[in-house]
């Protein structure tokens, strides 16, 4: 039997019960896939982080109850505070190397974690996306693409009222759907729905925000932003875009210490 440790952080939030929660388990050798996959379905966290030491990096990967993803912004926030706050690392720039994002970097000013993520720019899409408007049920000014699907609506009392059909989201040939518009007291607040990825809808996220970066920044004219995800639990993000890097910040807190008997 393993005895893995656990931490459970809430990630772009300074207090418990906002923001999103994810599990964070340091290894000190990789478990099997089906074994991590199992852990993450067994939390029924959006995502849970696994780690293993390497030099002076961090080996990380992530999964959400269904799959391994390739990218995630926030159970990387809840790694490095875990890092911080919970075993004593005093590097100031944690570097993580993953096995499709690369080397991603996070720094830390006080108590904000700076993420140095990928920028990934969405372009418009060339086909129609009436099944994704019939599942968000309402149709979007424009519909943009890359790792994910990006509607942009035109206000954001239009992503408030958003109720989604999930079953319909689920036929989507995107693995979740960005819905996004100007902000009323930040720059552009955004929500996001992956039921494909078993999450119907993220509290916080922060590779959707690799996408919704540049396309912010390009419209508004605008290098640093302030974001939120209109999420039941809700959460801010501090932003900037650098070209072919985007930083996202924010703040995070532990909710909970433990052991895996696995």
């Amino acid at each position: 039997m393993n005895r893995v440790k656990i931490y459970q952080v809430d990630a772009f939030s300074s207090h418990l019960f906002s923001g999103n929660p994810a599990a964070v388990c340091p290894l000190k050798n990789w478990l099997s896939d089906e074994l991590m996959q199992s852990i993450a379905m067994e939390n029924n966290l959006s995502e849970t982080a696994f780690f293993v030491s390497k030099d002076d990096k961090y080996d990380l990967r992530w999964f959400t109850p269904k799959t391994e993803i390739e990218l995630c912004g926030h159970a990387t926030l809840a790694t490095a505070h875990v890092l911080w706050s919970e075993m004593n690392c005093q590097d100031r720039t944690i570097a993580f190397n993953t096995l499709h994002a690369g080397i991603l970097e996070v720094s830390r000013e006080k108590d904000i974690l700076r993420m140095n993520f990928p920028s990934l720019e969405p372009k418009e899409v060339d086909h129609d996306f009436a099944e994704e408007a019939a599942g968000l049920g309402a149709r979007p000014s424009s519909f943009l693409a890359c790792n994910y699907g990006m509607a942009i609506f035109d206000n954001e009392q239009d992503i408030v009222n958003i109720v989604p059909d999930l079953n319909l989201l689920k036929r989507s040939k995107y693995d979740g759907i960005i819905v996004t518009a100007p902000g009323n007291s930040v720059d552009f607040v955004s929500r996001f729905f992956g039921p494909k990825l078993g999450i119907n809808e993220d509290p916080v996220t922060g590779g959707a925000h690799c996408e919704l970066i540049p396309y912010w920044s390009k419209r508004l004219n605008k290098r640093n932003m302030i974001a939120k995800q209109l999420s039941d639990r809700g959460g801010e993000l501090y932003c900037a875009n650098q070209g072919d890097r985007v930083l996202m910040g924010g703040r995070a807190v532990t909710y909970l210490r433990g052991e895996l008997l696995v």
